[in-house]
Order: structure tokens, then C-alpha cells, then sequence
């Protein structure tokens, strides 16, 4: 050995669940408490997705498979930087998260999931989110329950956000500075 200093490896977190689970708010209190670097996968779809969605009509596999391929990858580089993640993505299949972990050497998922009434109360309340209430039974009819060697963290969204985000980061492990790895 000559002496090189090995970086700990990175951590990559996906916060998924149906829209209105709170996906986005639990990502983002994982990257203040943490350091890890935060993205919304909402905002790497291209127009026509949005355009899509806004309009009612749920994505299809076809639509998706080339943004979750753009999620992985963008998390793959962050890896190769050094770099530590969290990210907001729905994440509704396996196949969706089978894709998602083609990027980085390891992805943990952190599963938001609970009563449609609640997450259906959320989504109503929220202003200016392109994803109408309407879509939530289409969302609730395409996921796929995580299967048991998949190992995913599942939280219930009747907690608060800082009680979701409390128990992802100690649930997980992550503590303060793990972005800083490179």
C-alpha cells in the first residue's frame, strides 16, 4: 500500500411514495440534518411529461423508464464525486427502483406510506404542484408494495415531518457530514 487515503464509501437515499405522501418535505430535512445533496426527481422530467401529468393523464412505463435512467445516472455521478445523496422520487415499481439502482454502487429507499385519506388531505392543501389530486388513485393502483428483500425503510405518513425525518436518519444510520466525502 503507498499510503493513498480510502473515501468512505457514499450514501444515496430515495424518499419515495405516491405524491402527497411528503416526499419532497422528508428529502429535504434528511439533507439539512445530514449534509447529503439534495434533488427532486419532479424536476428532471422533461416538458412533455409535465404537460402530461398537469393534464390528468398518468405517465406510462415508456414515458418513465428514460427519467429514472437520468435519476440514476445522476446520482451515479454524484458516487463518482465523492458525493452523497437524498432524492424525492415516487418510485412506484420495482422496476422503477430496479432502474434507480443501476446508478450508484448502493441505493437505500425510504418508503412514505399510509392512509390515501391523509395523503389525499395533503395534496389538496398544497398550492402551485402540477400533480392534481385526481392522479392519487392511478398512483395508489401502480405501486408496488416493496417486497421484503428489497430492503426498504417504511415510514407511516400519519407521522409529522420532522418525526419522519428523525426516524429516517437515525433508522438509517446517516449522520451529519456524509455528502462531505470527497
Amino acid at each position: 500500500m503507498t499510503g493513498e487515503t480510502v473515501a468512505p464509501p457514499t450514501r444515496h437515499v430515495v424518499v419515495m411514495g405516491v405524491s402527497g405522501a411528503g416526499k419532497t418535505t422528508v428529502a429535504r430535512g434528511i439533507a439539512a440534518r445530514t449534509g447529503l445533496i439534495f434533488a427532486e426527481a419532479d424536476e428532471f422530467h422533461p416538458p412533455a411529461n409535465v404537460a402530461s401529468m398537469r393534464a390528468g393523464v398518468p405517465l406510462d412505463d415508456v414515458a418513465r423508464l428514460p427519467w429514472l435512467r437520468d435519476l440514476a445516472g445522476w446520482m451515479a455521478a454524484r458516487a463518482a464525486d465523492g458525493v452523497s445523496t437524498v432524492l424525492a422520487c415516487s418510485a412506484l415499481k420495482r422496476s422503477y427502483r430496479d432502474t434507480l439502482r443501476q446508478g450508484p454502487p448502493s441505493v437505500e429507499f425510504v418508503h412514505l406510506d399510509g392512509a390515501a385519506e391523509v395523503i389525499r388531505e395533503r395534496m389538496a392543501r398544497r398550492a402551485g404542484h402540477y400533480m392534481p389530486p385526481s392522479l392519487l388513485a392511478s398512483q395508489l393502483a401502480t405501486l408496488e408494495q416493496p417486497h421484503p428483500d428489497e430492503s426498504v425503510l417504511v415510514l407511516d405518513v400519519a407521522l409529522t415531518p420532522d418525526e419522519l425525518v428523525s426516524a429516517a436518519v437515525d433508522r438509517l444510520g446517516l449522520a451529519r457530514g456524509v455528502a462531505a466525502n470527497g
